[in-house]
């Protein structure tokens, strides 16, 4: 008789492959299903069950069981849970789906809707840290869900991070409370950037300069962590520019549909939309320094 999995996850890249290596090392009991065959395999090495789809990874959960959507966007989301040998169809009431992207509160709203038609509970979980805190359970996650649903899910929840924010009831509170959470990093990364090539132009040490902000009223966690890579040379991705840049979007998408208007937020989607334009997108956010040396 096959083992019935307590998590399934679907998408382990970055941060899926990060929140699964904690799971696997915590011993819990991980399905797993990945479109690239090598991100597949580093997974069932790690003790995850290999699925050839979603559906099939669904179909090994517990009664209970969580299955976590770690793609990038709405449409991967879509294809998941509802495209041809998608996970929706398959899963039964007292399972859940845990969605992780960031994505559009409309979106997360629309996805809730039609799992709960099923009788299937829903997590808005959004993350953020990167796949290094992933893997420590440093991570911060946003969730949105019922309050059943938040009790059922604390064992789950508490082994994944120790940063675990319950930011409503609502499905789309968690996507919510991560847009404002990007757009602030966007905004962020972008300051760093440019005061790191001013630094570079006024003739100082870029990395000396650095570390008295860090120590100062400059400081910011992504402006730390990018800029200290990107000083180094290192453009290897590890949040690849299209992420902020779609988030951005988003982010100024949901602010339009309440009459809100984000002078700083649009600075940074067009310099994003810039970094694009150079053919960065598959380089590391950190890649805004580049941009900023070229002004």
């Amino acid at each position: 008789m096959t083992k019935l999995m307590q998590v399934a996850v679907v998408g382990a890249g970055n941060m899926g492959g990060g929140m699964l290596t904690r799971l696997c090392g915590l011993g819990w009991s991980v399905a797993v299903h990945d479109i690239d065959p090598q991100v597949q395999s580093h997974a069932a090495a790690l003790g995850a069950i290999a699925c050839g789809s979603a559906k099939e990874a669904a179909q090994l959960l517990s009664p209970d069981g969580v299955l976590m959507v770690v793609v990038v966007d709405a449409a991967q989301t879509e294809v998941v849970l509802w495209g041809e040998g998608g996970a929706g169809p398959v899963m039964q009431p007292g399972q859940s789906v845990m969605l992780c992207p960031t994505l559009g509160p409309g979106t997360v709203q629309g996805q809730a809707e039609r799992l709960s038609q099923r009788g299937i509970d829903f997590i808005d979980a959004p993350m953020s840290g990167g796949p290094l805190r992933a893997k420590e359970g440093t991570m911060s996650l946003m969730v949105s869900c019922s309050d059943a649903v938040w009790q059922r899910s604390q064992t789950l929840l508490n082994a994944l991070s120790q940063q675990v924010f319950r930011v409503g009831t609502r499905p789309g509170d968690g996507a919510r409370t991560k847009l404002v959470n990007n757009l602030l990093a966007a905004v962020n990364l972008a300051g760093a950037a440019e005061a790191m090539a001013l630094a570079e132009r006024l003739g100082l040490d870029p990395a000396a300069t650095l570390s008295v902000i860090e120590a100062s009223s400059g400081q910011s966690w992504i402006g730390s962590d990018r800029m200290r890579r990107a000083l180094a040379g290192d453009f290897e991705p590890r949040a690849h520019v299209t992420l902020l840049a779609k988030d951005t979007g988003l982010a100024l998408q949901a602010a339009e549909e309440v009459a809100f208007d984000p002078p700083l937020g649009r600075i940074a989607r067009g310099l994003f939309a810039q970094a694009l334009a150079q053919g960065w997108a598959d380089l590391d956010d950190a890649a805004l320094l580049q941009l900023m040396r070229q002004r």
